[in-house]
């Protein structure tokens, strides 16, 4: 066996075993493992389930699930009353009863019964039949359906409330902001909410109790006359990403129908852009969300009306102006002057002792 010699370099003492494997292996490859129906640690082993129970392949649901309860009935261990020395009686029993619940188990259900029956019809297929076997095995028992809309309502909720918490914060923060409380104070005492008398007798209130209602007051008319935009704007309903996706076919078919209107409109009848539609242009010029868009101060919107921003060209115009500007202002900035010359001087992978 020339084709079994091996190599050179291989020492005196690991030949036999080389050997050895070499024809283990050839063997394994001429002749391939016998195709067997019955696996020890697939559904019943090396017994068949219909055996088990006693019915035939052709049986029904009702009739299987007739054979179990008889079967659970006569083999259950707390019906075992046997005296035996050696508790093998109702070890037996024990055995014989999971036996027959693994095999009830197997054809109750339609999916794992038609594995099965499959198994027995093509024992050839063994790696297949230990795939589907453990896969329904551990799949998961909740439906995967019921787990992502636990998820997407946990995500929801948690978001709604944070969103509120920021609104909160952002309301706070600007009763605490001099420009807006007088402004709230001046609304509040018109209206007359701040000029009311003070109590007497047993409606007294302390100082703490009225100004607490004070700043409760102030931050009402906020909420009322300053519409708050961007990541702090107050919550809605419809924002979270349950409604989202509950709404996105009607997103979806909206934007379509916008995009037809844009391309007739604009495109084939060649009308002219109205304010909506150039703030929309300048918008996807600056690449800004509408939130973001939207917290830009009015007159700034004004300006880029005013240079046509929504033409091409003037908007370019306007970048490079932007950031010579911003050069500009960088250039004249003392911190900036100072990050150069240290930069120019000590350089960043230098180690220094200077303050700046």
């Amino acid at each position: 066996m020339a084709w079994a010699r091996p190599a050179p370099g291989v020492p005196e003492g690991l030949r036999r075993p080389f050997l050895l494997l070499l024809v283990w292996f050839s063997a394994l490859c001429l002749f391939p493992r016998p195709a067997e129906a019955l696996v020890e640690g697939l559904y019943c082993g090396k017994l068949v389930c219909y055996d088990v129970l006693g019915v035939s392949r052709d049986a029904s649901k009702a009739e299987v699930a007739r054979a179990y309860r008889q079967l659970a009935l006569r083999y259950h261990p707390d019906r075992q009353r046997e005296p035996d020395p050696d508790g093998k009686g109702a070890e037996a029993a024990q055995e014989k009863f999971l036996l027959i619940a693994t095999a009830y188990e197997t054809l109750k259900d339609e999916e794992t019964r038609k594995d099965y029956d499959y198994m027995l019809d093509h024992p050839e297929e063994y790696y297949s039949h230990y795939y589907h076997y453990y896969s329904r095995r551990l799949a998961p028992k909740v439906d995967v359906r019921i787990v992502i809309l636990v998820t997407v309502c946990a995500i929801s909720v948690f978001q709604f409330f944070s969103w509120w918490s920021s609104y909160n914060e952002a309301i706070n923060y600007l009763a605490t902001m001099p420009k807006y409380r007088i402004q709230a104070m001046e609304i509040a005492r018109q209206q007359g909410l701040l000029n009311r008398a003070k109590e007497k007798g047993k409606n007294r209130r302390s100082k703490e109790e009225i100004r607490k209602e004070e700043e409760e007051i102030i931050k009402d008319v906020i909420k009322n006359k300053i519409d708050i935009k961007g990541g702090y704007q107050k919550p809605q309903i419809y924002d979270i990403l349950l409604f989202q996706i509950l709404l996105t076919p009607f997103y979806l078919c909206k934007y379509i129908g916008w995009c037809c209107w844009w391309i007739y409109c604009f495109n084939i009848k060649g009308q002219e852009y109205g304010e909506e539609e150039k703030l929309y242009i300048i918008r996807k010029y600056m690449k800004m969300s509408q939130s973001q868009f939207d917290t830009l101060e009015d007159h700034q919107k004004e300006t880029f009306l005013e240079r046509q921003l929504w033409i091409r060209e003037n908007y370019e115009l306007y970048k490079q102006e932007q950031e010579e500007e911003l050069k500009k202002k960088m250039a004249s900035d003392p911190r900036w002057k100072r990050y150069r010359r240290w930069m120019r001087n000590e350089g960043p992978g230098r180690l220094t002792f200077i303050d700046d």
